[in-house]
């Protein structure tokens, strides 16, 4: 279901996020490599959401925000259908994790410019104002956090519903095959 780069570029975003996210009173220039990390790893998802396999291609999986909304509310109802690939509310997800991630990278590579350090340092980014991008770093940060703890709930909780390890098939690359000819299947 998910190819080699889309799960080493997972499981590789989990652990630089986490490591950037604990070691930001560690240094600023460790912290910051790390990030640097995050946002190359996004950057990546994206260009390869665009030109990568069927399963990975952001056009095989992302539907409009009400067609996730739906799928939700049939879910709490016991009525949502199974899905290949990414669910409405799980595709909905990868969006706005993408999103939020990359603003903490851009907004933290911004923040260490006006330290006079990075790929930004010596740019008009030095007069943009601190504090403002201190707290939208700090804040996406934070939301990035929560948004993945709702990920890790919502992937528990499809893996109960449907009866399927989805976290083994992001090692794997496979989904459970028994249910592929439900009604609702998309890859």
């Amino acid at each position: 279901m998910w190819d080699l780069l889309v799960r080493v570029f997972h499981w590789s975003l989990a652990l630089f996020f986490l490591l950037a996210y604990f070691l930001e009173g560690a240094g600023l220039k460790l912290h910051s490599h790390v990030g640097y990390t995050v946002a190359l790893l996004v950057l990546f998802r994206i260009v390869w959401g665009v030109i990568g396999s069927e399963s990975a291609r952001f056009a095989n999986f992302v539907v409009w925000p009400w067609q996730s909304i739906r799928y939700v509310l049939r879910l709490a109802q016991g009525q949502a259908s199974y899905y290949r690939g990414h669910n409405p509310a799980g595709a909905a997800m990868v969006v706005v994790l993408l999103a939020m991630l990359l603003l903490t990278a851009l907004s933290g590579i911004a923040l260490y410019a006006l330290q006079g350090s990075g790929p930004l340092a010596n740019t008009s980014v030095v007069s943009w104002p601190g504090g403002l991008l201190a707290d939208v770093h700090e804040y996406s940060a934070d939301l990035s956090l929560l948004l993945i703890v709702m990920h890790v709930a919502g992937v528990l909780f499809s893996s109960y519903i449907y009866r399927e390890n989805l976290t083994w098939s992001m090692f794997t690359g496979y989904k459970n095959k028994q249910k592929s000819n439900q009604e609702g299947e998309r890859s």
